[in-house]
């Protein structure tokens, strides 16, 4: 099943995948989590994933448009979500500022009070406990965040 969006966009949702492309705008984050919220229902997943890959979206793709474009020209994010096997793997695909979030993000201090830590790393961090995999590579000018969650 395909669904038709405006500005020519296409949405590929076939039972075991998801495709979206994103405006890299941040009010994107909401059609994204329902979308996984449905797709991970589709598929009679554990109740507990949709909330662990809207976290890891949220803050990989908040980073992206908050951090990574130097101009204001519209730009697209890629997000896939795919069902293989005995794992759910997803990748964020976009045109940003080359950035590795998983070594160039500073690492959070968690020993700190709330109120004198240095802001930034934490997200990332929760990234990478929440997930099973994380990892990122630089391929043809794109950043590729792939990410992957062992089911039961």
């Amino acid at each position: 099943m395909a669904e038709r969006l405006g500005n020519e966009r296409e949405d590929d949702t076939v039972s075991d995948r998801l495709d979206m492309v994103l405006r890299n705008e941040l009010s994107e984050l909401e059609r994204l989590a329902a979308a996984v919220d449905e797709f991970i229902e589709r598929n009679d997943l554990p109740p507990d994933l949709p909330f662990k890959f809207n976290l890891c979206f949220d803050e990989l793709i908040t980073n992206t448009v908050s951090y990574g474009y130097p101009d204001s020209r519209p730009h697209e994010i890629r997000v896939r979500l795919e069902l293989d096997g005995a794992e759910l793997r997803a990748e964020v695909e976009d045109d940003a500022d080359a950035f590795d979030p998983f070594a160039d993000a500073p690492p959070p201090d968690l020993t700190s009070d709330v109120d004198n830590r240095r802001v930034g790393g934490l997200g990332v961090f929760l990234v990478q406990k929440t997930m099973d995999s994380a990892s990122y590579r630089r391929e043809g000018g794109r950043n590729l965040v792939l990410l992957m969650k062992k089911l039961g």
